[in-house]
């Protein structure tokens, strides 16, 4: 059972890696380098195996779910800074 969640976790990471690299063949929009999809990499399966880990140790559904929840939003918040950089900290660029 804990091989089969890690995997779809990889399968996951890895299906949503496709979108952008896909979109770079059909559209000039997409602009990804190596290391954009390195980082991408780290940060969806770094939330995956988190994620996978507070459901492991924490027997509380509301607590998973609170926990589950507040990495998401580390993940978005993260995603958005390294996108557009709406914080204005240096990971952005500016």
């Amino acid at each position: 059972m804990r091989n089969h969640r890690f995997l779809s976790i990889l399968l996951v990471v890895s299906a949503l890696l496709l979108i952008p690299f896909i979109a770079m063949k059909f559209t000039d929009e997409v602009h990804w380098t190596l290391f954009d999809f390195v980082v991408a990499a780290l940060l969806l399966s770094s939330t995956g195996l988190g994620i996978e880990l507070i459901i492991r140790k924490t027997k509380s559904t509301p607590y998973r779910i609170a926990l589950s929840l507040a990495v998401f939003m580390i993940l978005c918040l993260t995603w958005v800074e390294l996108a557009v950089g709406i914080f204005g900290s240096p990971l952005a660029g500016n």
